[in-house]
Protein backbone atom coordinates (compact mmCIF):
# COMPACT_ATOMS: atom_id res chain seq x y z
CA UNK A 1 0.00 0.00 0.00
CA UNK A 2 1.34 3.43 -0.90
CA UNK A 3 1.73 5.98 1.85
CA UNK A 4 -1.21 7.97 0.53
CA UNK A 5 -4.03 8.77 2.89
CA UNK A 6 -7.23 7.31 1.42
CA UNK A 7 -9.48 10.23 2.16
CA UNK A 8 -11.95 12.19 0.04
CA UNK A 9 -11.45 15.76 -0.99
CA UNK A 10 -14.56 15.67 -3.16
CA UNK A 11 -16.57 18.22 -1.20
CA UNK A 12 -13.89 20.86 -0.87
CA UNK A 13 -14.18 22.52 -4.27
CA UNK A 14 -17.94 22.66 -4.73
CA UNK A 15 -18.96 25.45 -2.35
CA UNK A 16 -18.40 28.14 -4.96
CA UNK A 17 -20.83 26.41 -7.32
CA UNK A 18 -23.68 27.25 -4.97
CA UNK A 19 -23.62 30.92 -5.88
CA UNK A 20 -22.96 30.63 -9.62
CA UNK A 21 -25.32 31.42 -12.47
CA UNK A 22 -27.60 34.24 -11.51
CA UNK A 23 -27.08 34.77 -7.79
CA UNK A 24 -30.22 32.85 -6.92
CA UNK A 25 -29.37 32.51 -3.25
CA UNK A 26 -30.76 34.46 -0.30
CA UNK A 27 -30.06 34.08 3.39
CA UNK A 28 -32.36 31.57 5.05
CA UNK A 29 -33.29 31.65 8.75
CA UNK A 30 -32.28 28.76 10.99
CA UNK A 31 -35.19 26.29 11.12
CA UNK A 32 -37.37 26.52 14.21
CA UNK A 33 -37.21 22.75 14.69
CA UNK A 34 -33.81 21.21 14.02
CA UNK A 35 -33.41 17.70 12.65
CA UNK A 36 -30.90 17.16 15.45
CA UNK A 37 -33.76 17.50 17.94
CA UNK A 38 -36.18 15.18 16.16
CA UNK A 39 -34.23 12.07 15.08
CA UNK A 40 -32.29 9.44 16.98
CA UNK A 41 -29.69 9.10 14.22
CA UNK A 42 -29.13 11.82 11.62
CA UNK A 43 -28.18 10.61 8.12
CA UNK A 44 -26.35 12.50 5.40
CA UNK A 45 -23.76 12.81 2.65
CA UNK A 46 -20.98 15.07 1.44
CA UNK A 47 -22.38 17.55 -1.14
CA UNK A 48 -20.38 16.21 -4.08
CA UNK A 49 -22.11 16.47 -7.48
CA UNK A 50 -21.36 14.08 -10.34
CA UNK A 51 -20.12 16.99 -12.45
CA UNK A 52 -18.54 20.28 -11.39
CA UNK A 53 -21.46 22.42 -12.46
CA UNK A 54 -24.12 24.38 -10.61
CA UNK A 55 -26.90 22.28 -12.16
CA UNK A 56 -25.24 19.07 -11.01
CA UNK A 57 -24.80 20.43 -7.48
CA UNK A 58 -28.47 21.43 -7.25
CA UNK A 59 -29.57 17.99 -8.45
CA UNK A 60 -27.20 16.38 -5.95
CA UNK A 61 -28.60 18.45 -3.07
CA UNK A 62 -32.12 17.56 -4.17
CA UNK A 63 -31.21 13.88 -4.02
CA UNK A 64 -29.55 14.26 -0.62
CA UNK A 65 -32.72 15.88 0.72
CA UNK A 66 -34.69 12.81 -0.40
CA UNK A 67 -32.30 10.31 1.18
CA UNK A 68 -30.75 12.23 4.05
CA UNK A 69 -31.11 14.95 6.66
CA UNK A 70 -27.75 16.76 6.67
CA UNK A 71 -24.67 17.57 4.64
CA UNK A 72 -21.15 17.11 5.91
CA UNK A 73 -18.96 20.14 5.22
CA UNK A 74 -15.25 19.40 5.53
CA UNK A 75 -13.41 22.68 5.34
CA UNK A 76 -9.75 23.53 4.90
CA UNK A 77 -8.51 26.44 7.00
CA UNK A 78 -8.06 29.68 5.03
CA UNK A 79 -4.89 30.35 6.99
CA UNK A 80 -3.95 33.77 5.62
CA UNK A 81 -7.40 35.25 6.25
CA UNK A 82 -7.55 34.46 9.94
CA UNK A 83 -4.06 34.97 11.37
CA UNK A 84 -5.05 38.30 12.94
CA UNK A 85 -8.71 37.99 13.88
CA UNK A 86 -11.85 35.84 13.74
CA UNK A 87 -13.65 38.85 12.28
CA UNK A 88 -11.70 38.90 9.02
CA UNK A 89 -13.48 39.36 5.72
CA UNK A 90 -13.08 36.03 3.94
CA UNK A 91 -14.26 34.57 0.65
CA UNK A 92 -14.54 31.23 2.44
CA UNK A 93 -17.24 32.51 4.80
CA UNK A 94 -19.23 34.00 1.91
CA UNK A 95 -19.08 30.70 0.02
CA UNK A 96 -20.32 28.83 3.09
CA UNK A 97 -23.16 31.29 3.60
CA UNK A 98 -24.25 30.82 -0.01
CA UNK A 99 -23.99 27.03 0.07
CA UNK A 100 -25.88 26.74 3.35
CA UNK A 101 -28.55 29.15 2.18
CA UNK A 102 -29.10 26.93 -0.85
CA UNK A 103 -28.93 23.64 1.05
CA UNK A 104 -31.10 24.86 3.91
CA UNK A 105 -33.48 27.22 2.16
CA UNK A 106 -34.23 25.09 -0.88
CA UNK A 107 -33.74 21.59 0.47
CA UNK A 108 -34.05 21.73 4.27
CA UNK A 109 -30.58 20.29 4.89
CA UNK A 110 -28.65 21.20 8.02
CA UNK A 111 -24.82 21.08 8.26
CA UNK A 112 -22.28 19.14 10.23
CA UNK A 113 -18.86 20.80 10.09
CA UNK A 114 -15.38 19.35 10.20
CA UNK A 115 -12.60 21.94 10.08
CA UNK A 116 -9.57 20.06 8.80
CA UNK A 117 -6.06 21.53 9.22
CA UNK A 118 -4.50 18.50 7.50
CA UNK A 119 -3.79 17.79 3.85
CA UNK A 120 -6.91 16.07 2.54
CA UNK A 121 -4.95 13.74 0.25
CA UNK A 122 -2.09 13.00 2.64
CA UNK A 123 -3.01 13.40 6.27
CA UNK A 124 0.55 12.85 7.37
CA UNK A 125 1.00 16.54 6.60
CA UNK A 126 -0.55 19.86 7.54
CA UNK A 127 -2.61 21.38 4.72
CA UNK A 128 -0.79 23.69 2.30
CA UNK A 129 0.00 27.04 3.87
CA UNK A 130 0.56 30.54 2.52
CA UNK A 131 4.13 31.91 2.29
CA UNK A 132 3.83 33.76 5.60
CA UNK A 133 3.29 30.43 7.37
CA UNK A 134 5.74 28.30 5.39
CA UNK A 135 7.47 25.76 7.59
CA UNK A 136 4.98 26.12 10.42
CA UNK A 137 3.74 23.32 12.61
CA UNK A 138 1.04 23.10 15.26
CA UNK A 139 3.37 24.77 17.73
CA UNK A 140 3.71 27.93 15.60
CA UNK A 141 1.80 30.81 17.26
CA UNK A 142 0.53 32.28 13.99
CA UNK A 143 -0.81 28.95 12.74
CA UNK A 144 -2.46 28.26 16.09
CA UNK A 145 -4.07 31.69 16.02
CA UNK A 146 -5.40 31.24 12.48
CA UNK A 147 -6.92 27.86 13.35
CA UNK A 148 -8.55 29.14 16.53
CA UNK A 149 -9.86 32.30 14.86
CA UNK A 150 -11.39 30.36 11.95
CA UNK A 151 -13.09 27.86 14.24
CA UNK A 152 -14.56 30.64 16.38
CA UNK A 153 -15.82 32.40 13.25
CA UNK A 154 -17.62 29.23 12.17
CA UNK A 155 -19.17 28.97 15.63
CA UNK A 156 -20.36 32.58 15.55
CA UNK A 157 -21.63 32.56 11.98
CA UNK A 158 -23.35 29.17 11.84
CA UNK A 159 -23.96 27.93 15.42
CA UNK A 160 -23.19 24.32 14.41
CA UNK A 161 -24.61 21.49 16.47
CA UNK A 162 -21.62 19.26 15.61
CA UNK A 163 -18.15 20.66 14.96
CA UNK A 164 -15.08 18.53 14.20
CA UNK A 165 -11.61 20.05 14.59
CA UNK A 166 -9.62 17.57 12.49
CA UNK A 167 -10.24 14.58 10.25
CA UNK A 168 -8.58 11.19 10.74
CA UNK A 169 -6.17 12.70 13.24
CA UNK A 170 -4.66 9.32 14.18
CA UNK A 171 -2.90 9.23 10.81
CA UNK A 172 -1.08 12.43 11.74
CA UNK A 173 -0.33 11.04 15.21
CA UNK A 174 1.39 8.05 13.59
CA UNK A 175 3.41 10.13 11.15
CA UNK A 176 4.24 13.17 13.28
CA UNK A 177 4.10 12.10 16.93
CA UNK A 178 5.89 15.16 18.29
CA UNK A 179 3.82 17.71 16.41
CA UNK A 180 0.68 15.72 17.19
CA UNK A 181 1.20 16.74 20.83
CA UNK A 182 1.24 20.37 19.66
CA UNK A 183 -2.07 19.76 17.90
CA UNK A 184 -3.49 18.13 21.01
CA UNK A 185 -2.72 21.23 23.08
CA UNK A 186 -4.26 23.40 20.35
CA UNK A 187 -7.37 21.23 20.29
CA UNK A 188 -7.82 21.58 24.04
CA UNK A 189 -7.36 25.34 23.85
CA UNK A 190 -9.90 25.69 21.05
CA UNK A 191 -12.33 23.26 22.70
CA UNK A 192 -12.35 25.47 25.80
CA UNK A 193 -12.91 28.58 23.66
CA UNK A 194 -15.84 26.93 21.85
CA UNK A 195 -17.51 25.92 25.09
CA UNK A 196 -17.16 29.45 26.44
CA UNK A 197 -19.27 30.72 23.54
CA UNK A 198 -21.46 27.75 22.60
CA UNK A 199 -21.72 25.19 25.35
CA UNK A 200 -24.05 22.92 23.35
CA UNK A 201 -21.76 22.62 20.30
CA UNK A 202 -20.68 18.98 20.22
CA UNK A 203 -16.95 19.11 19.50
CA UNK A 204 -14.74 16.25 18.33
CA UNK A 205 -12.06 14.99 15.96
CA UNK A 206 -12.46 11.99 13.68
CA UNK A 207 -10.38 8.81 13.62
CA UNK A 208 -9.57 6.54 10.67
CA UNK A 209 -10.95 3.27 12.03
CA UNK A 210 -9.31 0.85 9.60
CA UNK A 211 -5.92 2.28 10.57
CA UNK A 212 -6.77 2.64 14.26
CA UNK A 213 -7.92 -1.00 14.21
CA UNK A 214 -4.51 -2.10 12.91
CA UNK A 215 -5.75 -3.75 9.73
CA UNK A 216 -4.15 -1.22 7.41
CA UNK A 217 -1.41 1.31 7.86
CA UNK A 218 -0.65 4.50 6.01
CA UNK A 219 2.96 4.13 7.08
CA UNK A 220 5.44 1.49 5.94
CA UNK A 221 4.47 -1.15 8.49
CA UNK A 222 1.63 -2.02 10.81
CA UNK A 223 2.43 -0.98 14.36
CA UNK A 224 0.19 -3.33 16.33
CA UNK A 225 -1.77 -6.55 16.32
CA UNK A 226 -4.63 -6.73 13.78
CA UNK A 227 -8.03 -5.94 15.28
CA UNK A 228 -6.42 -4.56 18.46
CA UNK A 229 -7.39 -0.87 18.31
CA UNK A 230 -4.93 1.78 19.38
CA UNK A 231 -7.35 3.18 21.95
CA UNK A 232 -4.75 5.53 23.36
CA UNK A 233 -4.98 7.65 20.21
CA UNK A 234 -8.64 8.39 20.97
CA UNK A 235 -8.52 8.46 24.75
CA UNK A 236 -5.73 11.03 24.84
CA UNK A 237 -8.40 13.58 23.80
CA UNK A 238 -10.60 12.82 26.79
CA UNK A 239 -12.41 14.38 28.50
CA UNK A 240 -12.61 17.12 25.84
CA UNK A 241 -14.24 14.82 23.27
CA UNK A 242 -18.02 15.00 22.98
CA UNK A 243 -18.41 12.36 20.25
CA UNK A 244 -16.33 9.37 19.20
CA UNK A 245 -16.44 9.71 15.39
CA UNK A 246 -14.80 7.39 12.88
CA UNK A 247 -14.27 7.08 9.16
CA UNK A 248 -14.16 3.67 7.50
CA UNK A 249 -13.52 2.52 3.93
CA UNK A 250 -13.06 -1.24 4.35
CA UNK A 251 -12.72 -1.89 0.63
CA UNK A 252 -9.13 -0.69 0.99
CA UNK A 253 -8.59 -3.55 3.47
CA UNK A 254 -10.71 -6.53 2.43
CA UNK A 255 -11.07 -8.36 -0.88
CA UNK A 256 -14.82 -8.55 -0.25
CA UNK A 257 -17.25 -6.96 2.18
CA UNK A 258 -18.06 -10.53 3.24
CA UNK A 259 -14.66 -10.44 4.96
CA UNK A 260 -15.69 -7.64 7.35
CA UNK A 261 -15.77 -9.35 10.76
CA UNK A 262 -19.07 -9.44 12.61
CA UNK A 263 -17.36 -7.61 15.47
CA UNK A 264 -15.34 -5.17 13.34
CA UNK A 265 -16.98 -2.03 14.76
CA UNK A 266 -18.48 -3.32 18.00
CA UNK A 267 -15.38 -2.73 20.18
CA UNK A 268 -16.37 0.95 20.17
CA UNK A 269 -19.54 0.11 22.10
CA UNK A 270 -17.74 -1.28 25.12
CA UNK A 271 -14.95 1.30 25.17
CA UNK A 272 -16.97 4.49 25.67
CA UNK A 273 -20.33 5.75 26.80
CA UNK A 274 -19.97 8.85 24.61
CA UNK A 275 -22.13 9.21 21.48
CA UNK A 276 -20.72 7.42 18.43
CA UNK A 277 -20.76 8.61 14.83
CA UNK A 278 -19.67 7.56 11.36
CA UNK A 279 -18.32 10.86 10.05
CA UNK A 280 -17.57 9.47 6.61
CA UNK A 281 -17.22 6.17 4.84
CA UNK A 282 -18.31 4.06 1.93
CA UNK A 283 -17.65 1.08 -0.30
CA UNK A 284 -16.89 1.07 -4.01
CA UNK A 285 -19.47 -0.64 -6.22
CA UNK A 286 -16.88 -1.70 -8.79
CA UNK A 287 -13.22 -2.60 -9.03
CA UNK A 288 -10.85 0.35 -9.02
CA UNK A 289 -7.28 -0.88 -8.92
CA UNK A 290 -5.91 -1.97 -6.58
CA UNK A 291 -9.26 -2.36 -4.77
CA UNK A 292 -12.31 -4.56 -5.34
CA UNK A 293 -15.98 -3.73 -5.05
CA UNK A 294 -19.46 -4.77 -6.23
CA UNK A 295 -23.04 -3.63 -5.74
CA UNK A 296 -23.51 -6.41 -3.19
CA UNK A 297 -20.42 -5.30 -1.28
CA UNK A 298 -22.09 -1.94 -0.69
CA UNK A 299 -25.17 -3.68 0.72
CA UNK A 300 -23.05 -5.82 3.04
CA UNK A 301 -21.05 -2.78 4.23
CA UNK A 302 -24.16 -0.80 5.13
CA UNK A 303 -25.65 -3.82 6.86
CA UNK A 304 -22.45 -4.34 8.86
CA UNK A 305 -22.51 -0.82 10.26
CA UNK A 306 -26.24 -0.92 10.93
CA UNK A 307 -26.03 -4.30 12.64
CA UNK A 308 -22.98 -3.47 14.73
CA UNK A 309 -23.49 0.23 15.54
CA UNK A 310 -26.86 1.29 14.14
CA UNK A 311 -28.72 1.81 17.41
CA UNK A 312 -25.93 3.92 18.90
CA UNK A 313 -25.03 6.45 16.19
CA UNK A 314 -25.61 10.16 16.68
CA UNK A 315 -25.01 10.69 12.97
CA UNK A 316 -24.05 8.58 9.97
CA UNK A 317 -22.46 10.23 6.95
CA UNK A 318 -22.02 8.18 3.79
CA UNK A 319 -19.46 9.79 1.50
CA UNK A 320 -21.35 10.07 -1.80
CA UNK A 321 -24.96 9.84 -2.83
CA UNK A 322 -23.96 9.92 -6.53
CA UNK A 323 -20.95 8.52 -8.37
CA UNK A 324 -18.75 11.33 -9.63
CA UNK A 325 -16.75 12.08 -12.75
CA UNK A 326 -13.43 11.22 -11.14
CA UNK A 327 -11.38 12.43 -14.06
CA UNK A 328 -13.00 15.89 -13.93
CA UNK A 329 -12.30 16.12 -10.21
CA UNK A 330 -8.76 14.87 -10.72
CA UNK A 331 -8.03 17.48 -13.37
CA UNK A 332 -9.46 20.22 -11.18
CA UNK A 333 -7.39 19.18 -8.18
CA UNK A 334 -4.18 18.46 -10.11
CA UNK A 335 -3.73 22.19 -10.66
CA UNK A 336 -2.81 22.55 -7.01
CA UNK A 337 -2.04 19.01 -5.83
CA UNK A 338 -0.21 17.43 -8.75
CA UNK A 339 -0.10 13.64 -8.94
CA UNK A 340 -1.63 13.17 -5.49
CA UNK A 341 -4.94 14.21 -7.06
CA UNK A 342 -5.08 10.73 -8.63
CA UNK A 343 -6.29 9.45 -5.25
CA UNK A 344 -9.69 10.94 -6.05
CA UNK A 345 -10.26 8.22 -8.64
CA UNK A 346 -10.46 5.60 -5.88
CA UNK A 347 -13.73 7.12 -4.65
CA UNK A 348 -15.60 7.77 -7.91
CA UNK A 349 -17.85 4.67 -7.65
CA UNK A 350 -18.63 4.86 -3.92
CA UNK A 351 -22.04 6.49 -4.56
CA UNK A 352 -25.35 4.82 -3.76
CA UNK A 353 -26.62 6.01 -7.15
CA UNK A 354 -24.96 6.07 -10.53
CA UNK A 355 -23.93 9.47 -11.80
CA UNK A 356 -27.20 9.83 -13.74
CA UNK A 357 -29.24 9.24 -10.57
CA UNK A 358 -30.04 5.56 -11.21
CA UNK A 359 -30.25 3.85 -7.80
CA UNK A 360 -27.92 1.03 -6.88
CA UNK A 361 -29.27 -1.80 -4.69
CA UNK A 362 -27.61 -0.33 -1.59
CA UNK A 363 -29.75 2.82 -1.76
CA UNK A 364 -32.85 0.85 -0.83
CA UNK A 365 -30.96 -0.59 2.14
CA UNK A 366 -29.82 2.89 3.21
CA UNK A 367 -33.37 4.24 2.99
CA UNK A 368 -34.69 1.27 4.94
CA UNK A 369 -32.17 1.85 7.74
CA UNK A 370 -32.90 5.58 7.81
CA UNK A 371 -36.67 5.10 7.81
CA UNK A 372 -36.55 2.87 10.86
Amino acid sequence: MKKTILIPLLALMVATLACEEGGMISVTPTPTVSVFDTKDTVFGFFPSPPELTAESLIANLQGISEHGDVIMLMRSVPWADFIESPDAKSKDIKELQDLLSLAGGEFGLEPIFVIDPLNGLDRRQIAPMPPELAGSNFGTPELRAAFKHYVLRIVREFSPRYLGLASEINTYADAQPDDFLNFLSLYREVYTAIKAEALDTQTFVTFQWDDLNNVISFDTTLDGEPFQPKWEQIEIFEPELDVWAISSYPYVVFESANDIPTDYYTPLLSRTDKPLAVAEGGYSSRDIEPFRGTYQDQVIYLTAIETQLGNDLAFWIYLLLDDVNGEAYRQHLSQSLGETADTILWFEAVGLRQSDGTPKPALEVWDSIRNK
